[in-house]
């Protein structure tokens, strides 16, 4: 696939954002789409919120009715999207969606980190934590977006593909 991901934002019915969340993951999950539609994110902030005297930290919304989407843009893409039900629209003039440029998803805290990575394809790492802690696997696969390798673990006797984040894994001695 040449053409690279980009953030695009859908408008949603207000109160819908994590519906159509779930329903573009679901998509993506049913039509295999998930080297094109990478992320779909409802940005959170924290904030205090005061009732009755006493504060506490909730998790709001940053952009009520908006949806992130971190995804190719061709017409497979654009149709799964805007078809999805609770999604009004792409943000852009007409039809046409626009991608987010660096600067404004910096203020999102959505940026591309630099990161430096001491492993490629082929290589034998272990992983350090979580489920799989303890396996060795030959990485088949890097996604920086996300920041995950795919190893294949065996599991019922069978080779399995699992995704473990760049935290969770060395590279084998």
């Amino acid at each position: 696939m040449s053409e690279a991901a980009k953030w695009y934002v859908v408008h949603t019915y207000s109160g819908y954002e994590n519906k159509v969340k779930a329903n573009i993951e679901k998509t993506i999950e049913n039509r295999h789409l998930e080297d094109q539609i990478l992320e779909v994110r409802v940005p959170l902030q924290d904030v205090v919120e005061m009732k009755n005297g006493t504060s506490r930290q909730v998790q709001k919304k940053m952009f009520p009715g908006y949806v992130l989407l971190n995804m190719v843009m061709n017409d497979d893409t654009w149709y799964v999207v805007r078809n999805t039900r609770g999604v009004t629209g792409f943000v852009g003039p007409g039809s046409k969606p626009v991608p987010l440029t660096e600067e404004e998803m910096l203020p999102l805290g959505i940026q591309k980190p630099d990161i430096e990575v001491d492993f490629a394809e082929g290589d034998m790492v272990v992983v350090t934590g979580g489920a799989w802690k303890d396996t060795a696997g030959v990485i088949t696969g890097i996604n920086m977006q996300k920041q995950t390798v795919t190893i294949n673990v065996e599991l019922f006797g069978r080779e399995t593909p699992v995704e473990i984040s760049f935290t969770e894994i060395k590279k084998a001695e």
